[in-house]
């Protein structure tokens, strides 16, 4: 059952701008990963739901850091049908994100009160999303449909759309400022900041860092 009010998920959403985003097959690792994301500011993590018994994973973290760190929201990415959705909100997700749009998960979301963010790549899809009850849209993959082009031709029609683009999304101060600049409320960011290296080396300490950076540089745009 998620412990954090859907107004709750998408306020920490909007204040921080950033969605760090990662999925690993060992606890462990896992753990310590959340926790590297805790200690950079972070509030908020999507696990993805990539790998044999990712759910499992998943329910240990929630466990583990309602103790450790509990103002730490937890939901799952990768999710692609209301089955895969209801498992992940009965193991504690606050929120689901999909690469696709689902009707169905929106459905099943609603019913529960846990925010859907749904992969969406054209105006006709974030539209469809919105009359879903869809607050935050999450553009995938953003690198590819046009970057922050994609975002100003989107938002000037539809001025009132929340986006959050994921996939292809650099740390860069340019990158993140343009994204920022374009119109977007948030970023969902993961082995760009999360590196493969970073994890292989366990400097943990690193991705905190990258982790704070990003946070401070959307900080900073922000005001």
């Amino acid at each position: 059952m998620s412990r954090f009010t859907s107004i709750e998920v998408y306020n920490t959403i909007l204040e921080q701008g950033l969605v760090p985003v990662f999925y690993n097959g060992n606890f462990e690792i896992a753990k310590n990963i959340a926790r590297a994301i805790a200690k950079g500011g972070g509030k908020i993590v999507e696990f993805t739901n990539r790998g044999d018994f990712a759910s499992e994973i998943f329910a240990k973290l929630v466990k583990f850091f309602e103790k450790e760190e509990p103002q730490l929201i937890f939901g799952i990415g990768s999710v692609i049908d209301p089955f895969t959705a209801a498992l992940y909100i009965n193991n504690g997700a606050n929120f689901i994100v999909s690469p696709v749009l689902n009707p169905d998960i929106a459905k099943t979301c609603n019913r529960r009160r846990i925010p859907y963010c749904p992969g969406c790549g054209t105006a006709s899809e974030i539209s469809r999303a919105e009359e879903m009850g869809c607050e935050i849209i999450k553009i995938f993959p953003a690198g590819s449909l046009g970057g922050p082009g994609f975002i100003k031709a989107i938002l000037a029609p539809m001025p009132w759309t929340k986006l959050m683009p994921t996939g292809g999304v650099n740390t860069t101060k340019e990158d993140i400022s343009e994204w920022f600049n374009a119109g977007v409320v948030a970023l969902g960011i993961g082995s760009k900041l999360i590196t493969k290296e970073l994890i292989a080396g366990k400097d943990w300490d690193g991705i905190a860092k990258n982790v704070k950076d990003v946070l401070d540089l959307i900080k900073n745009l922000k005001k």
